[in-house]
């Protein structure tokens, strides 16, 4: 790994050609829930499907993908979710870094709230999202096609952050 002084950090708007790439980092950084969950966390059609309504944004080391967000810019409301940081990067600071800017872009589309979901069986997830000033405000049942690739039984858990007085 090169010094940090000379690293080149990039944070930017994922292009088409990042999809692979963004298909690739979300499935490695979410295989920790191989634990309680079969399969992949996402495949390439559903990252064109999501790249098509919102953004993904990327942060890049040196060329090399590291980080990703998606944001989803709705009335008054934006939805975010697949926060993904390579595993060994993890801890890092990417992850506050790329919530900041989401969050950013958000404030600045007029959302007065940003929304996302997490699986409650990652508790350390919504410590994260507490730490950063989500607030848990409700619980929503899997449908019955997600919860079958769960070996145990799972809910999301639903968190919110007031982007007007936050």
């Amino acid at each position: 790994m090169l010094p940090s002084a000379l690293r080149y950090m990039e944070l930017r708007f994922a292009k088409v050609f990042d999809l692979p790439s963004i298909v690739q980092l979300i499935n490695e950084a979410f295989s920790v829930e191989a634990a309680f969950k079969v399969g992949d966390r996402i495949d390439i059609e559903e990252v064109k499907e999501l790249f098509d309504k919102g953004y993904f944004l990327v942060l890049e080391e040196n060329g090399i993908l590291q980080a990703n967000v998606y944001l989803e810019l709705r009335v008054e409301r934006a939805y975010l979710g697949l926060l993904s940081i390579r595993q060994d990067r993890q801890g890092s600071g990417f992850g506050a870094r790329l919530m900041a800017a989401a969050e950013k872009l958000a404030r600045e589309s007029d959302c007065r709230f940003i929304d996302l979901r997490i699986v409650n069986l990652r508790r350390e997830l919504s410590l994260f999202y507490e730490k950063l000033g989500y607030r848990v405000v409700g619980e929503e049942q899997l449908d019955a096609e997600i919860q079958a690739k769960f070996t145990q039984s799972a809910h999301f858990i639903n968190m919110s952050k007031d982007l007007v007085h936050n």
